[in-house]
């Protein structure tokens, strides 16, 4: 009788949203102002550092808000026969879970992908000192925006959208350097910010001072890059011998095993 009820009323679930009577993305933009509430403030970024310009973040969030209600209502009707309070505290645990499954997955993708941001930052940066010889650094940094790692991209979207708004503190470069806090990105973006304050007679002194910075990133990140090779081809020998080693232990504990039956 059990099963019976829960085939029911999935049966009833997928009919009622095939026939239209129920929808939940119309759902989610009826109470489009509610459910922004649970939208997390660096989710954008996330999003954004993992798949650039190419996905929405507000298009993805509607999706997290659509896998959560669909799992509370499919909870809700498997467990429509005993619904104890231990029940409903399941529904709503799991229905939690489902929500920040997404921000986790793509948080734990930008952390684990802060060391390769780390590589990219050098090269980036000396992008940007062979614009700022001819532009000013914030036109450099606009021009810049074009040919830049995708995961830069909205930070500099939003650094540049601060300095055009007028706004000439050193904040708008601090507040870049926090969203991509990897190794020297704080005293790299102060540097910027004193060249861009810098007058054409001092600017050359300023520029080669940035650009020497910026070779000993590139050396930096080169050795880094070198050193991950040098890791990776030893590990890939260490699960070789490993591999190796243990197959043959294997092969002598049967040889063994087969000389002891006789």
């Amino acid at each position: 009788m059990y099963i019976e009820i829960i085939l029911i009323g999935v049966i009833a679930l997928f009919i009622v949203m095939y026939s239209g009577s129920f929808s939940a993305n119309k759902f989610i933009e009826d109470n489009n102002g509610i459910f922004a509430k649970l939208k997390e403030s660096d989710y954008d970024f996330y999003v954004k550092s993992k798949f650039g310009d190419r996905v929405d973040p507000d298009k993805m969030f509607s999706k997290r808000l659509k896998n959560a209600l669909l799992l509370m209502i499919l909870l809700f009707v498997l467990l429509l026969n005993n619904l104890t309070y231990v029940n409903l505290v399941f529904i709503f645990v799991g229905t939690f879970a489902m929500f920040k499954l997404g921000y986790v997955d793509i948080k734990n993708y930008y952390k684990k992908h802060l060391h390769e941001i780390d590589l990219l930052l050098p090269y980036y940066l000396k992008n940007l000192e062979i614009l700022i010889q001819h532009y000013t650094v914030p036109v450099a940094l606009a021009k810049s925006i074009e040919t830049a790692p995708d995961i830069f991209k909205p930070g500099l979207r939003k650094l540049i959208g601060r300095i055009e708004a007028g706004d000439s503190t050193v904040d708008p470069y601090m507040d870049f350097a926090k969203e991509y806090p990897v190794r020297d990105s704080m005293r790299m973006m102060r540097l910027l910010y004193r060249l861009s304050l810098g007058n054409q007679e001092n600017k050359q002194e300023q520029l080669m001072m940035f650009s020497r910075t910026v070779s000993v990133l590139q050396n930096k990140s080169r050795e880094q890059k070198y050193k991950d090779r040098l890791d990776r081809m030893e590990s890939q020998t260490m699960t070789m011998l490993a591999t190796t080693g243990g197959g043959i232990l294997i092969l002598l504990l049967l040889s063994m095993m087969m000389m002891l039956q006789f």
